[in-house]
């Protein structure tokens, strides 16, 4: 790939019992390995945002950081902005919601619960919600928002 033969300049010195002594090139060529990482570079730049599936809900902004991750994918609660409750990307109504949230908790080996819930949906109803989940067997409940909102010290 990069490596060839170079010959060394002759003329002075001993004689050697070799008659053409030749050293190895021990130069890399980096250009095809970075073409290959540009490329893959492109392709992860644009296929990231393809990866995000889910249902659209405008965030209330916050200045809260972000949560640690975890091993087993977090279970996620919806209410839009048309009142439609959503486990994961299943519309539930409200009469089947803790009997799949019991159902839920017994599969799973973590209580913990991501709520995302419209800015525009009253209050009242994200704490009912709130409720069933604790109903159901979630006890560690995570309100999702936007990161970078506004402070109560009026600051960005």
């Amino acid at each position: 790939m990069g490596a060839g033969v170079m010959k060394k300049p002759g003329g002075g010195g001993r004689r050697r019992r070799h008659r053409g002594s030749s050293a190895a090139m021990s130069e890399i060529n980096v250009t095809p390995f970075v073409d290959v990482m540009l490329v893959l570079l492109i392709i992860f730049m644009v296929a990231a945002p393809l990866l995000t599936v889910g249902v659209p809900v405008e965030l209330p902004d916050t200045a809260a950081a972000a949560m640690p991750t975890e091993e087993e994918e977090p279970l996620t609660i919806t209410l839009t902005a048309d009142g439609l409750l959503l486990i994961m990307n299943t519309e539930v109504s409200e009469a089947e919601f803790i009997p799949k949230l019991t159902a839920i908790a017994s599969e799973r080996t973590s209580n913990k619960v991501f709520l995302r819930a419209d800015g525009a949906i009253p209050y009242e109803k994200v704490a009912q919600v709130m409720g069933a989940l604790n109903a159901g067997g979630f006890n560690s409940i995570g309100l999702v928002t936007d990161a970078d909102g506004p402070t109560f010290g009026g600051g960005n």
